[in-house]
């Protein structure tokens, strides 16, 4: 019950869950199965690991679902602040991610189809094959990168309502800023010079903490508008 009157653990509790289930697909599979310039050798671990990639498939679906549950927690909590940027939140960290996230799983669907064979896929042999399934492993690489945009212009609006909020510590809309703008700039890189991704990444580290530090911060200490207190 607490947490029902706690809009901001609400929206802790959602962004815990992202951070469990997210990162399954995105870094726990892909260092299991994946072999880096090696198709044959992914598609066999994928092969032999089949529910594995599965539940990353599962889990890419889960966390659209989650995100259009968090955005909704966070309009919640700042509507008060500033409805227009509250709807932002909601249109670039919601809707539009979980439907990148929904066309990211074909692109993994395609590539578990080929790398399970059928009667209308015998006209390629195993290497073309093997190369196909690469080919779509890497286009959802591509759909990551492009994703992260979002997951960074998000954060900007995100980042003014809880400076502006007076409920939250200014120091956590400071730093979800900063990690907003490192998500863009490691996008642009991805894009611009894919060579040098990995490294602006590796320094763009400590900013990507912000959203680990709010959504710690909500689940511990919550958070609520000064009018639903007195409500």
């Amino acid at each position: 019950m607490r947490s029902i009157r706690n809009p901001g653990r609400v929206a802790g509790i959602w962004y815990l869950l992202l951070c469990v289930i997210g990162p399954l697909r995105l870094m726990y599979i892909p260092s299991k199965l994946f072999v880096s310039g090696n198709a044959t050798a992914t598609v066999n671990n994928i092969a032999a690991h089949e529910w594995l990639f599965r539940f990353g498939i599962v889990g890419d679906l889960a966390c659209g679902v989650i995100l259009i549950f968090l955005v909704l927690a966070f309009y919640r909590l700042f509507k008060r602040v500033d409805q227009n940027l509250a709807v932002l939140v909601v249109i670039f960290g919601g809707v539009m991610p979980a439907l990148i996230s929904f066309v990211s799983v074909v692109s993994d669907a395609a590539a578990l189809m080929i790398v399970r064979g059928g009667k209308f896929l015998s006209v390629f042999d195993k290497p073309q094959r093997d190369a196909l399934a690469m080919l779509f492993l890497r286009l959802r690489d591509h759909q990551n990168t492009a994703a992260e945009i979002l997951w960074g212009v998000w954060l900007l609006p995100l980042a003014i309502l809880v400076y502006r909020s007076r409920f939250l510590p200014r120091f956590l809309g400071i730093w979800l800023g900063i990690n907003g703008f490192a998500y863009v700039i490691v996008s642009l890189t991805g894009i611009l010079l894919p060579q040098y991704q990995g490294q602006v990444f590796t320094i763009s580290t400590p900013a990507l903490f912000g959203e680990l530090a709010i959504m710690l911060w909500l689940v511990i200490k919550g958070a609520k508008p000064p009018a639903d207190a007195k409500g």
